[in-house]
């Protein structure tokens, strides 16, 4: 199989690890196979990619869709290095509010499977950084959600104590008022 897949603290978000074979000339990947996806429980089709460049101390997120336009996504690094966040909002989860993170980057090449009913975030720890990602669903602007990046609740350890972060992303309520929201999944 040319991938490893890793489940995390939070067993539905899994670090995938692929296979690279390097020599003289580069190298060469597969990032995505639905075969060997589907056997970790990686399932459904991907519909969407996205690509995003920031520079260094940018934090994106945290960021979801609301039902029915929830996504599951599939987050690698092509460019650069991110420290890449997913936050469990799954009422019923025994992991309901805990999160998880990786070091996402050109040099490891892993990437990151995240669930639906999740919100995922990540902080760019080099000069610059682009990310891609794979998403289960189309994009919905009215379906967007979003929690505090530095909710205290929450808790996430970000290793920038005062990142560069959109005016629209410092006001995501907490997760206690996206609960109040109805924004949980």
């Amino acid at each position: 199989m040319p991938f490893e897949f890793k489940r995390l603290e939070i067993p539905n978000v899994i670090l995938i690890k692929p296979r690279v074979f390097e020599d003289e000339r580069g190298f060469f990947m597969e990032t995505y196979k639905k075969s060997d996806f589907e056997k970790t429980g990686i399932k459904g089709e991907f519909v969407q990619d996205n690509h995003s460049r920031s520079r260094y101390g940018v934090l994106r997120g945290l960021h979801f869709q609301r039902e029915p336009y929830a996504q599951a996504k599939i987050v690698r690094a092509i460019r650069g290095v991110i420290y890449d966040v997913a936050v469990d909002l799954r009422r019923d989860s025994p992991t309901f509010g805990k999160w998880v993170s990786v070091i996402l980057s050109e040099h490891n090449k892993y990437q990151l499977y995240i669930p639906r009913g999740f919100a995922h975030g990540f902080l760019v720890l080099s000069d610059v950084a682009e990310v891609v990602y794979k998403a289960d669903n189309v994009y919905a602007p009215s379906y967007e959600g979003g929690i505090l990046w530095n909710d205290p609740e929450i808790g996430i350890d970000w290793p920038i104590d005062d990142p560069i972060v959109s005016e629209k992303d410092r006001k995501w309520p907490t997760l206690r008022e996206a609960i109040e929201k109805g924004w949980t999944f």
